[in-house]
């Protein structure tokens, strides 16, 4: 299989994966719901955001359509910069790497764009597909599904302590999905074996 083919399928298998999977919790499934896997240390936790991945958010209704371009246009060069290394004989590694970035950010993009307009809301009951009278939102106004939950420490910061004393202490708190995941994965990669992905390629990943 060609590199080109290797990259599409991993594209698309992401793609998959995440769509089905934020499909199935967002109609089975209410905002806040939370199901353990591996007791307190790993939930299935729904929750929805307007923003950044992770939860992040950033700039209301204006910055959520900026963003929403930005990550068009984002895609558009990172797919423009897939095809130069593919042509140019990347290695295999590098060019999964840059295909899980692409994946990761489409699948985002994806419940950004459309889910607002073909989704019912998901507060009291779970959601409806495509449902009479229209969705939550427009085009470009969906909000992004998160289910994958880490609080590794779930505990109280001590009441001698000097930062937020009693308060509640969680980490790993951020909420996240399959393309944040994509995300993470191929830049981190990219970054930690950089040397090793370019190694007599003369690639350029800036």
């Amino acid at each position: 299989m060609s590199a080109r083919n290797k990259a599409l399928l991993l594209i698309f298998s992401i793609l998959i994966i995440d769509q089905v999977l934020k499909i199935y919790i967002k109609t089975h499934m209410v905002i806040g719901e939370e199901i353990p896997v591996l007791g307190n240390w790993f939930r299935i936790h729904f929750l929805e955001n307007n923003g950044m991945a992770f939860g992040m958010e950033w700039g209301g209704k204006t910055g959520k359509i900026a963003l929403s371009i930005f990550r068009m246009v984002a895609i558009a060069g990172i797919a423009w910069y897939l095809d130069s290394i593919i042509r140019k004989k990347a290695s295999l590694g590098l060019v999964l790497c840059v295909s899980a970035i692409i994946a990761g950010a489409a699948g985002n993009l994806i419940d950004s764009a459309f889910y607002g307009m073909i989704f019912s809301e998901s507060w009291h009951t779970p959601a409806i597909l495509f449902p009479e009278g229209g969705g939550y939102s427009s085009f470009l106004h969906g909000r992004v599904v998160d289910m994958f939950y880490f609080p590794l420490i779930d505990t109280h910061w001590p009441d001698w302590s000097p930062i937020k004393p009693g308060q509640s202490l969680i980490f790993f708190r951020p909420v996240f999905n399959i393309a944040d995941t994509s995300i993470t994965t191929g830049v981190l990669t990219i970054l930690l074996f950089q040397k090793r992905l370019l190694e007599d390629r003369n690639q350029i990943i800036i």
